[in-house]
């Protein structure tokens, strides 16, 4: 990903999502509920209210909303501080207005939860913290100064201490838990949105290096028979023309320019020279193209390829998915990126199974991570100290959760683990004591010759312009 589209994900804030036209709904539905609300108390239950200071706390809400329709447009998006203002002053007006109608003996105080929630869903941590303290605060408040209910006789209407203490202590455990769970799960909802749309965007980038090699290697194909002519035709001009040096060098300048873009176009149909149509390649070549950009990065690369138990002497062909190479191509990326000096890269076989292994000597995952791999922006492989040894290494955690996401949709396996744990079963071989990544599929998912989709051989099909 580009350094530009890394910024946008850091930049992107949730509240800029939400429309100012939804909150002023939103108010609009919580100021006819407070309307109905006070007049059902006083005209069914005779509740002695102060009905002027009480309209006056739902008259702000309707001021502000008039203000807001007015002033802005219906499609405005809030700012992170926008929309701060807006759920905190709804959490102030309903608090005024709790504390005209008996604080926490009034049932309705549970409503304070309402923008504490709204904050958590849509707005940052701090921003969270604040209005989920000043409701602690305005909750702790109201038990003590309100405003009392009282009858048309007089009466005070109130509840046992014991269930105030009660409702307070409800309230607040409520805005604590369901602060900290709906800010916890909206995140991971952005989080993984973000990851999936960085995901879609490398399987599109690679989609298109795909698509752009196959038309290459078609025009190298298609190309190929006509500059074999002028190069042919050339030839016989320079021949005939042995008695005109200027004609004789103008013909082998044609000859030479034809080679050229023989070579040309030979060079940039490099990885579909043995696959015209890039549909299908042996197991091999497409590890070896996956691991080339990384071959070379001061790390040795091994390769081992062979059949397993009942496999067959002749390595399969796979269907060449880019999901595929550009999943192991982060696979391997990592691998290389964390080694001390060796990357092994082992290739399988059988009857029922293709699998691929790709080890290496560093540190491994930290144990405390190995339950989270392939969790989109997780940015630590290591412990602190060791990106102190490479500070060169800065990602957004989502290489593995894109190599994850890319292969599982392939219909791949993927276990992790640990060369330095005694109890992991993916290797048994001493020396490979770093991180392991095996990647399994049923043969039938990914051979292209005998599984469910088989690609059909044969020539190309005609290039036409």
């Amino acid at each position: 990903m580009t350094d530009s589209n890394t910024n946008l994900w850091h930049r992107q804030e949730r509240s800029g999502w939400i429309r100012l036209r939804t909150l002023i709904l939103l108010r609009w539905v919580a100021i006819i509920g407070q309307i109905t609300a006070i007049t059902v108390a006083q005209r069914m239950y005779n509740v002695q209210l102060d009905l002027g200071l009480c309209y006056l706390a739902v008259g702000i809400s309707v001021v502000g909303n008039l203000i807001a329709i007015f002033i802005f447009p219906e499609n405005k998006r809030l700012s992170e501080f926008e929309n701060f203002l807006m759920v905190l002053f709804d959490l102030l007006q309903l608090a005024f207005l709790l504390y005209l109608t008996g604080g926490l003996h009034n049932p309705f105080a549970l409503l304070l939860l309402g923008p504490v929630t709204i904050s958590a869903n849509v707005m940052g941590l701090r921003s969270t913290l604040i209005v989920g303290g000043t409701a602690i605060i305005l909750v702790t408040l109201l038990a003590e100064f309100h405003l009392p209910l009282r009858t048309e006789l007089g009466f005070i209407l109130r509840i046992p201490d014991i269930f105030v203490f009660g409702n307070w202590a409800a309230i607040t455990i409520a805005i604590v838990f369901l602060g900290a769970y709906s800010h916890r799960i909206s995140s991971e909802v952005q989080s993984m949105s973000e990851a999936l749309s960085a995901t879609h965007m490398a399987l599109a980038r690679e989609q298109k290096l795909t698509d752009l090699g196959g038309v290459v290697a078609a025009a190298a194909h298609e190309l190929g028979t006509p500059l074999a002519t002028i190069k042919l035709a050339s030839s016989e001009l320079i021949e005939e023309l042995d008695d005109r040096a200027d004609l004789r060098e103008d013909a082998a300048l044609i000859r030479e320019q034809a080679d050229r873009c023989r070579d040309i176009l030979r060079d940039m149909g490099r990885a579909g020279k043995d696959d015209l149509h890039l549909r299908q390649a042996p197991l091999t070549t497409v590890i070896h193209e996956s691991a080339e950009p990384h071959v070379n990065r001061g790390k040795q690369v091994h390769f081992d390829e062979g059949p397993g138990e009942g496999g067959d002497l002749q390595q399969p062909s796979i269907l060449r998915k880019p999901e595929v190479i550009h999943g192991l191509r982060n696979l391997i990326q990592n691998a290389v990126d964390f080694a001390r000096s060796n990357v092994w890269v082992e290739a399988e076989w059988t009857t029922d199974q293709i699998t691929i292994g790709i080890m290496d000597d560093g540190r491994g995952y930290p144990p405390q991570m190995i339950g989270r791999i392939g969790d989109p922006f997780v940015r630590r492989r290591r412990a602190e100290s060791h990106l102190k040894t490479r500070p060169e290494y800065e990602g957004m955690g989502l290489g593995l959760f894109i190599a994850k996401t890319l292969l599982e949709r392939s219909g791949a396996e993927l276990s992790f683990a640990n060369g330095s744990d005694p109890y992991q079963s993916l290797t048994d071989k001493p020396e490979r004591r770093g991180a392991i990544v095996k990647v399994v599929w049923p043969r039938n998912l990914i051979d292209a010759q005998t599984g469910d989709n088989p690609v059909p051989t044969g020539l190309n099909e005609q290039f036409q312009v």
